[in-house]
């Protein structure tokens, strides 16, 4: 029987007339004809209007109040006066598909989030592999350089590689293209074909590689070392101290040391009073642990100056001590920093940090973890960069 306009209009096809909805239990089915119209012959070009025969044709559609809907078409033939015979034509279903163009649209849209390809197939009725061909009509090329570049690599496991690397503008919190490797020959391939004029910061961790990039592409650019990265070097060490430290003693005086990182790694002078007593115990107990207490401290207390000249002398002084120190760990530490020393200069006069690429690194891996890992990695690629493509819609809409 013959449906009123409120069906035709819930579906939201242009020139669709709705015959009939029948409810089954996974399914609404739709029965559409088009509107009829005259028609120009693709052979001849001239107009007609006859009808040969009708075709029952049936289409997958995205989903209505929670069910999966299939449109069954009921497709008119039409008959040239030239002989040749052809279907009518509709503004929803390309040649030779059988879904709807929304229904591709709204499978691409559902893939910008971290949705394994299987979660999205499961919830519009589609096998994997059909998904995985939408998705496919996705490519993203790549960007332009930025004024500040952020690099960093993150274990994807994808084709040959343990790590891909991730390029990042800095300024804009959007990410600029995913590289299949870290290595240095490909690295430099990459980046020889580009404009590096307009780059004036270039951001990473503290691997040789990346300032081999950035001193050899790009002369003109300040070379920053990301913040994190150099103060965890402080923190790995102190935590190599306590370790060793708490190894040293008997189960009685170990028990002291119980649960005790959060309120070591902590400022002395942002303790309760009763935190302190119980850091005091601790350090008393060992001499390296009171050093390498101090050697934090230190370093803190640097970290907080606000004037980068003063900020840069109060390093040189840090990086002498801990070259001196009698505690191993500590002394490594002097000689990385001694190493970076540019680099790590470098961020106390400017703002930028690879905040917002280690924040992608840790949604990339969440987008690996749901799809139990990648082998294709131009479809890793493309999947990573509409998933930052549609935040970044998000972040300029609000």
């Amino acid at each position: 029987m013959p449906c009123n306009d409120n069906s035709t209009k819930l579906i939201d096809l242009k020139d669709v007339i709705v015959k009939n909805v029948v409810q089954k239990a996974q399914i609404t089915e739709i029965h559409i004809e088009l509107t009829q119209k005259e028609h120009r012959c693709p052979c001849c070009g001239a107009a007609t209007r006859t009808v040969h025969d009708y075709r029952i044709q049936h289409i997958k559609d995205i989903p209505i109040l929670g069910k999966n809907v299939e449109l069954i078409l009921r497709k008119r033939r039409y008959r040239c006066q030239c002989g040749k015979r052809f279907f009518e034509e509709n503004s929803f279903l390309p040649r030779y598909f059988r879904m709807t163009n929304r229904l591709s649209a709204f499978i691409i849209n559902k893939l910008a989030g971290v949705s394994s390809f299987t979660s999205v197939a499961k919830e519009v009725a589609l096998s994997v592999s059909t998904v995985i061909r939408v998705f496919n009509l996705v490519n993203y090329p790549s960007g332009t350089l930025p004024q500040a570049i952020g690099i960093d690599e993150f274990k994807g496991n994808t084709g040959k590689d343990k790590y891909q690397c991730i390029i990042t503008d800095l300024n804009n919190n959007r990410v600029i293209d995913i590289l299949e490797t870290r290595y240095k020959q490909d690295l430099f391939s990459y980046f020889k074909h580009f404009d590096r004029s307009k780059t004036a910061y270039f951001v990473s961790d503290m691997w040789e590689t990346y300032r081999d990039v950035s001193n050899t592409y790009f002369k003109k650019a300040t070379y920053v070392i990301d913040k994190y990265h150099y103060a965890r070097q402080v923190f790995w060490a102190f935590e190599s101290v306590r370790k060793e430290e708490q190894k040293k003693h008997i189960k009685e005086t170990r028990l002291a040391f119980k649960h005790s990182k959060g309120i070591l790694y902590k400022r002395y002078d942002k303790l309760t009073p009763d935190e302190k007593i119980r850091v005091d115990t601790i350090l008393y107990i060992g001499s390296d642990l009171l050093e390498a207490h101090y050697m934090k401290e230190q370093f803190l207390k640097l970290c907080g100056l606000r004037d980068p000249d003063i900020k840069k002398e109060a390093l040189k002084e840090w990086i002498t001590m801990a070259r001196e120190s009698h505690i191993q760990r500590f002394r490594d530490c002097g000689e990385t920093f001694s190493r970076w020393f540019e680099g790590i200069v470098n961020s106390f006069y400017c703002s930028y940090s690879n905040a917002f690429t280690e924040g992608c690194n840790n949604k990339i891996k969440v987008l690996k973890r749901n799809a139990y890992g990648y082998r294709n990695f131009n479809r890793f690629r493309n999947r990573i960069l509409h998933m930052f493509s549609n935040q970044n819609k998000i972040q300029a809409a609000t």
